[in-house]
């Protein structure tokens, strides 16, 4: 029972990551009906980010004055960077194909994917680059079960996160103007509604999550790599294929669902083939229900 609910403890950190990241490729299916295969990379460039910005703060002193503050510093750095990074790939590289074949921006988002994965390699190297060892290891046990506070605060962080996207999603103007646009985008644009930057706006949200999800994995894990984005992307859109894609609280079930089995999977399993378990996931949802768990949010186009 211990191992058991050890691997299960392991599965919803690693599920928190694969959610905040399946938001972000749910957000953007939801509106646009397309899958931005490059999402991936801005999770990875978050991860990046984390560590400079954290060894940056360890060289100034900041991190021996204040470690949540430098902490909370590196979240939000990442973010907002992420989040320009974002908003200029929309920008760039998909809004003018909105109107082409559904081919075009999915090519064009996979160029977007090469190209931040070679920037990456070329400005920061090849090799693994080490999280800075700030983050203490200590926990306590509770049923036999080792919880370190690090784990807690990864969990917890991505439930206020995916709360606050939701309570911003149904409560506030903008929120609102986001489901109109993804329900109908010429009748949201008739009534006064600004598309484009509700679009924007998605893809900022999206890359801030994600930036988010790259720290956390950068704590959690202490190593990162250029190559980092490509399977956490495809594990974070097969999370959000089984809960159901464009349906927001979807991704975030997909994404501890697809955490958990997989660690208990690895756990009682094989490890070596941790990766193969999601790709099965994802093979057998779209066999026997493509719609996902809760079901997809796409409305029918006339």
């Amino acid at each position: 029972m211990e191992l058991f609910l050890q691997q299960v403890l392991n599965g919803l950190t690693v599920g928190a990551v694969y959610a905040l990241i399946a938001l972000g490729y749910t957000m953007v299916y939801g509106i646009l009906e397309f899958i931005n295969f490059a999402h991936g990379e801005i999770y990875m460039l978050g991860a990046y980010l984390g560590i400079i910005i954290l060894g940056f703060l360890t060289v100034t002193g900041l991190t021996a004055f204040s470690l949540p503050l430098a902490v909370l510093l590196a979240f939000i750095g990442s973010g907002v960077v992420c989040s320009a990074y974002g908003a200029t790939m929309e920008k760039l590289a998909y809004r003018p194909l909105r109107n082409a074949p559904r081919l075009a921006p999915l090519i064009s988002a996979m160029g977007v994917s090469i190209f931040l994965q070679n920037y990456v390699m070329l400005t920061q190297g090849a090799s693994d680059k080490v999280f800075p060892a700030v983050i203490p290891q200590r926990g306590v046990t509770l049923f036999g079960v080792n919880v370190t506070y690090l784990q807690l605060f990864i969990i917890v962080s991505s439930f206020v996160l995916m709360a606050a996207l939701q309570v911003f999603i149904m409560k506030t103007r903008m929120g609102r103007a986001m489901r109109a646009t993804a329900l109908d985008m010429k009748m949201a644009g008739l009534v006064g509604v600004d598309v484009d930057s509700v679009i924007s706006l998605t893809f900022i949200i999206g890359s801030f999550l994600a930036a988010a999800a790259g720290v956390m994995v950068a704590m959690y894990y202490g190593l990162v790599n250029f190559y980092i984005g490509y399977i956490a992307g495809m594990k974070a859109f097969t999370a959000a294929v089984l809960g159901g894609i464009g349906n927001v609280p979807g991704a975030m079930l997909g994404g501890f669902l697809l955490g958990i089995i997989e660690s208990l999977g690895a756990g009682y399993l094989s490890p070596e083939y941790k990766d193969a378990f999601a790709f099965l996931i994802l093979i057998l949802i779209l066999v026997f229900r493509p719609q996902g768990l809760l079901g997809e949010r796409i409305p029918d186009k006339v």
